[in-house]
């Protein structure tokens, strides 16, 4: 099983937009798929046409309880299971601050259905804390949707070192996939500019270890599109809303530069230990005066 976190700090830059129609992509592609409910605004739960208030079980008992995933999955099309999420999920990390071993209940979970799928995915909440901990403690890569502005890259580096101390301490099979340029302006200089300074970035942290050796700026471009700002609110994927439209064009793009990444990449080996994770440095935009 494939495992991807799709993480940002920072909400509105098409991650939850990414994590839906990546993983409705996949499963156009006939993959056995299922799309995790991380983030306590239910996004992607809603993004599919699931009332929240309809689950039974929901990440929230996933965490907090006895449920297991094999309870609590919703089917929807394209065979695409999907784990949802609730408001109660905010609630997660106050109960959870005394459970020994509470970074490690998803992985533990995830575990026992990793032999049913051939991609999860994970919707991760914009924040740092306890959820995105367990998502990036479960999964073998990091996606990362950034939009081309320049406060951006400040983020980046800051995710970077978050993902380099998970993969020394948690997760020794934790690996950095890559960034998605999403809400892109195609011809505009200063995206032009930023996908050069991540390409730079990138290109420096490969040599600095295991866990960045595959990272890469994904050539599929997510352009700016109001179908795609439509789609929720039909509880539909964009593919499932608009296949014509540049959405569409654009995800199915990004979905077969995933499946080509992966078919050239062997699954990952936990090894005993890492070596110290290098600190990435801040990036530096240098742009056109």
């Amino acid at each position: 099983m494939r495992s991807i976190a799709i993480i940002n700090q920072k909400g509105g830059v098409g991650k939850t937009t990414t994590a839906v129609n990546l993983s409705d992509g996949l499963a156009r592609q006939g993959k056995r798929v299922a799309l995790v409910d991380l983030d306590p605004q239910a996004h992607a739960t809603l993004h599919l046409g699931i009332d929240p208030r309809s689950a039974r079980n929901t990440t929230y008992h996933l965490l907090t309880g006895d449920a297991e995933f094999a309870s609590m999955w919703r089917t929807v099309d394209n065979g695409l299971k999907v784990a949802a999420a609730h408001l109660d999920l905010a609630a997660a990390e106050v109960e959870l601050a005394g459970v020994v071993g509470r970074e490690a209940i998803l992985r533990d979970k995830l575990a026992k259905v990793s032999g049913d799928l051939d991609y999860l995915i994970i919707d991760c909440p914009p924040s740092l804390g306890l959820l995105t901990l367990n998502a990036l403690a479960a999964v073998e890569d990091v996606f990362l949707p950034l939009q081309p502005h320049f406060l951006a890259l400040h983020g980046l580096s800051k995710l970077m070192q978050t993902v380099g101390l998970v993969a020394s301490r948690l997760n020794h099979r934790l690996r950095m996939a890559g960034v998605v340029l999403c809400l892109y302006e195609s011809g505009t200089r200063l995206a032009n500019e930023v996908s050069g300074d991540v390409e730079e970035y990138f290109d420096h942290l490969r040599t600095e270890g295991p866990v960045w050796e595959h990272a890469r700026l994904f050539s599929s471009r997510i352009r700016r599109n109001i179908r795609l700002a439509e789609a929720p609110s039909f509880g539909k994927s964009i593919f499932g809303y608009d296949k014509s439209s540049a959405g569409a064009q654009d995800y199915h793009a990004l979905t077969s530069e995933v499946l080509s990444y992966y078919a050239g990449r062997a699954l990952v080996d936990a090894p005993a230990s890492l070596p110290p994770v290098a600190k990435p440095e801040l990036i530096e935009h240098r742009g056109a005066a």
